[in-house]
């Protein structure tokens, strides 16, 4: 029997660790790579210091490494015994009359440390990042803000908006003489004018109000071709900072964001809104699911690296990449017909890891009656991804 001291469980878990922590690292930087556009548009256009970049780095990793663990775990273990089999130490193995299914107790006890970890960044890591995220968009934006805000230039970095400011007091930051176009709404223009005006920031929506003393509205209608003047002792215009830093559903926490005894207060208040409360069970079963897959990963690995004793290791990696492709559709087909009210939520977070974890504890039967397992089912669904990467 192994057990965590002897010295084939040690021997397992340190072949392991090497590929888990170099795959962790490459598709770490592939998921970084998709962001790379909008960093670099922050350093260059809207002068975000590094610092500050640094920082948007750690934040976002949360939200994609509850992705990549799962797949460097099941890319350590098949690497592994894949490397084994080549080798045939596996071979040797079972002419020491080692049983297959005594190398499951360091897969699965690499799955579970997996597990823990990815369970670690959606329970923890995601709500925590998510928040501080939107505190240094905030930051950024309002730092950009005072930066762009000079006077007597033209100032557009707001959607539909150019600000003009004559003067502004260095001490106390109340705005002089201050000019806006207002585009905003389609058909009308509005030309605000004021002598006085003072910027106040509200982190939690990523919004300024900009309060406007002692001014007047010139309104024209480009429909009916009418104009209207308004006089004002106070006027407040809404200013959206994700305008100025690109940040979508920052004004709010989303369920995604939400730490789990947030989510369960979340479906209690939403209990009579259908589509609000599958929304909020879907994330609650998958911030659980997402982790558990570590261990499905894993099993399904084992039997597939001892079955590819001759294959290269590039096939090893197309094939690892390939079976989480297909646990990344069963999870996305899952969580669209969940969220369409067709599957239960439960349903369609659990069943991915059901399928995958399901096919390996078939394979690793197989192989230890020294079954061969035939690839050749993955034939046409090579084929399929194939014509549709020429498509595209």
């Amino acid at each position: 029997m192994i057990t965590p001291f002897s010295i084939l469980f040690r021997y397992l878990i340190f072949e392991m660790l090497p590929p888990f922590v170099i795959n962790l690292a490459f598709f770490s930087f592939i998921f970084l790579m998709k962001e790379i556009l909008e960093i670099t548009d922050m350093i260059v256009n809207q002068k975000v210091g590094a610092g500050a970049v640094c920082l948007l780095f750690i934040y976002m990793m949360p939200l994609f490494l509850q992705y990549v663990i799962p797949m460097s775990v099941m890319m350590a273990v098949l690497l592994s015994i894949l490397r084994m089999s080549g080798d045939n130490e596996i071979m040797a193995l079972k002419a020491g009359g080692v049983s297959v299914f005594r190398l499951l107790p360091p897969v699965l006890t690499f799955g579970v440390m997996g597990m823990l970890i990815t369970g670690y960044m959606t329970i923890v890591g995601v709500p925590q990042s998510a928040d501080r995220l939107k505190t240094l968009l905030f930051d950024v934006a309002s730092a950009n803000l005072s930066v762009s805000l000079k006077e007597r230039t033209f100032n557009d970095s707001f959607k539909n908006i150019m600000l003009y400011v004559n003067r502004i007091d260095p001490q106390s930051k109340v705005l002089h003489h201050v000019l806006i176009e207002d585009g905003r709404t389609k058909g009308v223009n509005n030309t605000v004018i004021a002598k006085r005006g003072k910027l106040f920031g509200n982190p939690n929506e990523m919004v300024y109000h900009l309060r406007l003393y002692n001014g007047t509205i010139n309104q024209m209608n480009m429909q009916d071709r009418s104009s209207h003047t308004i006089n004002f002792e106070t006027y407040d215009i809404r200013l959206d900072l994700r305008d100025v830093i690109n940040a979508p559903g920052m004004a709010s926490k989303r369920p995604k964001e939400m730490t789990l005894a947030e989510l369960r207060n979340y479906l209690k208040q939403v209990k009579d809104d259908k589509n609000a409360y599958f929304d909020g069970l879907l994330n609650l079963h998958k911030k659980i699911s997402i982790p558990v897959a570590c261990l499905a990963m894993g099993l399904l690995a084992l039997p597939l690296g001892i079955q590819s004793r001759n294959a290269k290791k590039a096939f090893g990696v197309g094939l690892g990449l390939l079976f989480f492709l297909l646990y990344y559709l069963l999870l996305s087909m899952g969580s669209a017909l969940a969220e369409n009210g067709k599957l239960h939520p439960a349903i369609g977070m659990w069943l991915p890891n059901v399928i995958l974890g399901g096919l390996g504890i078939v394979l690793l039967v197989r192989s230890a009656k020294e079954k061969t397992i035939s690839m050749t089912f993955l034939a046409p669904v090579m084929d399929t991804a194939m014509r549709l990467v020429k498509k595209r």
